[in-house]
């Protein structure tokens, strides 16, 4: 794909990212235009909560990346978050009567993972592969004499809804065709951590706004991952509690937070005006105790994957609320691992630094690796289009009217009433700390 572009929208708590790249022939990328809007409420753990609000932010970020471009989006690849996500252990086995593993027999223990439904769940990616011939680790079982193959299996399964809203927000309320799903926290990992680090091993997390997501990489392959449901707003609604605004509590947070105190000015004069000055030792205290909750769900995470005390490389973050001051620190110190605080790869994105140096962007940057389908609206214009174009009022649309396209969608629109019983009849794997709560 040399011409056109691919285009990725990621769907985060806070905001709602967009980023059109092209990549060359080894596969690195560069970056055409790139858009960040505030979701408002709409979007809450990372999954859509207000589907005509996602669709209009959405539409509206598009334009701004086509404005800034000059060309057309005709489809998004759109990312897969929400705290039901995690993995799931799948494993198969086949019997080799021609004594080798074949490119048909690892295509058919693929397939057989890529059926697999779990139980009120629903299997959407096959995340990870190990492979056992005869019970001894194959990277590469193509080729390799043997009497049987097993395949343990790390799939991403969670809530059997989760794209609903997803497609009702950007294919019913935009022109825009959704290519694929792309899970975030497998984007975010691929385009920050290196061989070594997964080979080591590492606790790779993602603090993100609504949810803080946590992958345990060892021997090169993903060992588990899971949604935490605490984040940045966590910490911005804990401070408002202090008798501040959301607004204002989320501006203390990021000028004067820490995650570990330092022993010299305790009271700060408000920048706000008419309101209470800051008490920094209370405000630190109440970012504390957030925090020694979200880290204690961190420390569990990785006692359940088994892996403890097996981690060489130590914990990675990234993530917009990874930004606050000393939280490398007080990880280290909680923790008792070594800490990277990181963003995305200069080796695969040849531009752009200011959007690889920024820890918000790189779940978003990260989906730009998966995605491979040109984006690009064809443009390629019949004279009854051209006629059709003409009538239509705006005539902002170069190519195909999609008028009627939406005409049809809305008639499909129905009341969306059923989400919020279904989703209080599924238990959650995790228990009490990943129930679902309203995220007011």
């Amino acid at each position: 794909m040399h011409s056109g572009f691919i285009a990725v929208i990621d769907l985060g708590t806070s905001r709602i990212k967009g980023v059109v790249g092209r990549k060359n022939e080894h596969n690195v990328i560069s970056i055409l235009a790139s858009g960040s809007i505030d979701a408002g409420n709409s979007i809450r753990r990372g999954m859509v909560y207000n589907i005509e609000q996602v669709g209009a932010n959405v539409h509206k970020l598009v334009m701004m990346l086509e404005n800034s471009m000059g060309r057309k989006i005709g489809k998004v690849y759109v990312s897969l978050a929400g705290q039901s996500l995690h993995t799931l252990e799948f494993n198969e086995m086949k019997q080799l009567p021609a004594g080798m593993v074949t490119e048909e027999v690892v295509s058919q223990l693929r397939k057989a993972a890529e059926r697999f439904q779990p139980e009120m769940k629903r299997n959407y990616r096959v995340a990870d592969v190990e492979y056992y011939i005869d019970d001894k680790p194959e990277r590469n079982p193509v080729g390799v004499t043997g009497s049987q193959i097993e395949a343990g299996f790390e799939l991403i399964v969670g809530r059997p809804n989760l794209l609903s809203n997803i497609e009702k927000s950007i294919s019913a309320k935009t022109e825009l065709d959704i290519v694929d799903f792309i899970v975030g926290p497998l984007a975010a990992a691929e385009i920050l951590l290196n061989e070594e680090e997964k080979e080591l091993g590492c606790t790779f997390v993602d603090f993100g706004a609504g949810t803080t997501s946590l992958s345990v990489y060892k021997d090169g392959i993903l060992r588990r991952m899971v949604v935490i449901p605490f984040g940045g707003k966590n910490l911005t609604k804990d401070i408002s509690a202090l008798n501040f605004t959301e607004n204002d509590a989320e501006q203390l947070k990021i000028k004067f937070g820490r995650a570990m105190e330092n022993q010299d000015v305790s009271l700060f004069t408000s920048p706000f005006a008419s309101k209470p000055d800051v008490d920094l030792t209370e405000l630190n205290k109440v970012i504390g105790l957030r925090l020694d909750e979200i880290t204690a769900n961190i420390r569990e995470q990785i006692i359940l994957s088994g892996y403890e005390g097996q981690l060489g490389a130590g914990l990675i973050i990234t993530g917009g609320a990874s930004q606050l001051k000393n939280l490398d620190l007080y990880l280290t110190q909680k923790l008792k691992m070594p800490v990277r605080k990181a963003s995305a790869k200069k080796t695969l994105i040849n531009n752009a630094p200011e959007l690889t140096n920024d820890p918000a962007f790189t779940q978003v940057l990260g989906m730009l690796i998966f995605a491979n389908e040109d984006c690009e609206l064809a443009v390629q214009e019949t004279s009854e289009m051209k006629e059709e174009r003409k009538e239509t009022s705006s005539g902002w649309f170069t190519g195909k009217s999609r008028k009627p396209k939406n005409e049809k969608k809305e008639k499909k629109q129905k009341p969306e009433k059923q989400e919020g019983g279904f989703f209080t009849k599924i238990e959650d794997v995790f228990g009490g700390i990943f129930a679902e709560e309203d995220d007011e």
